[in-house]
């Protein structure tokens, strides 16, 4: 199976674009509502619980865990594939960060990209750091804490949330950025609300975009991985939050019904 690690629910929006490319395999997605959001907290915190969630992951019978939060990918992915490979292991652990930063660089002609994200993911300067590894792009950051816990709470739609999206994009457009990379699974729900506030001058890249084409990527350059992963048409959802609260705005972002499970806070 595939698994796939999120904070919250905002990474059923990228496990359906996944499943939608890559129908042929099985998966197994763990949201960890109870401790989101990640952005806040510190990154050795980040990192205890990033690595409970891949543990997790992989005891179900997960081969691949993809961490589709990019607070955990920019606080722990490198230190776990390092633990991972130093240790033999044939389990891989990928994140969103690469494939983020290829679009956004394929994406930009002014070469002005900007980042709205998590306040994890813009103190680790992850995204800078490989956005600029690609060409000379100047990267423009701005967290949006409040963000995630309105979406959490089931307030995407809110007046509030259009006010704060207004205002968190205000710093990043007065740069004349040409790209946008929202840098949280959780910020694909309002996409179009960005978007609509950004103006069509703007191109949104969200990981839905990407993530699809660079597991497949990933898959054909590793047969060895993929001839272990095995073929399902079923997928397996957790949550160590409130199982209804989950399953209900899960829904949402997964664009199906869902059934969860409930995993404990500790994993």
């Amino acid at each position: 199976m595939i698994g796939v690690f999120d904070s919250g629910f905002g990474g059923l929006h990228v496990l359906k674009s996944v499943t939608t490319r890559l129908p042929q395999y099985g998966y197994i997605y763990l949201g960890d509502s109870a401790r989101a959001p990640y952005g806040p907290r510190p990154p050795e915190e980040v990192y205890a619980f990033t690595k409970q969630g891949v543990e997790f992951l992989f005891s179900r019978g997960a081969r691949l865990v993809v961490l589709a939060c990019n607070t955990a990918s920019s606080e722990a992915l490198r230190k776990i594939q390092m633990e991972y490979v130093a240790s033999g292991a044939d389990k891989k652990v990928l994140g969103v960060l690469i494939p983020f930063a290829e679009a956004a660089v394929a994406s930009t002609h002014n070469k002005c990209v900007g980042v709205m994200a998590t306040e994890g993911t813009v103190r680790s300067g992850a995204f800078v750091r490989e956005i600029t590894k690609l060409g000379a792009i100047q990267v423009f950051q701005q967290a949006c804490p409040a963000l995630v816990p309105l979406i959490e709470a089931g307030q995407q739609d809110s007046p509030e949330m259009s006010g704060l999206i207004a205002s968190y994009l205000e710093p990043l457009l007065a740069h004349k950025i040409d790209t946008l990379v929202l840098g949280c699974t959780h910020y694909g729900i309002v996409r179009e609300r960005i978007q609509t506030a950004a103006g069509n001058s703007v191109h949104v890249v969200t990981e839905r975009d990407v993530m699809p084409n660079a597991i497949f990527d990933y898959l054909e350059r590793h047969p060895e991985i993929e001839r272990n992963i095995s073929r399902s048409t079923q997928s397996e959802f957790f949550t160590t939050g409130d199982v209804a609260h989950f399953e209900k705005f899960g829904s949402i972002f997964f664009g199906a019904p869902i059934r969860a499970l409930k995993a404990a806070p500790a994993l």
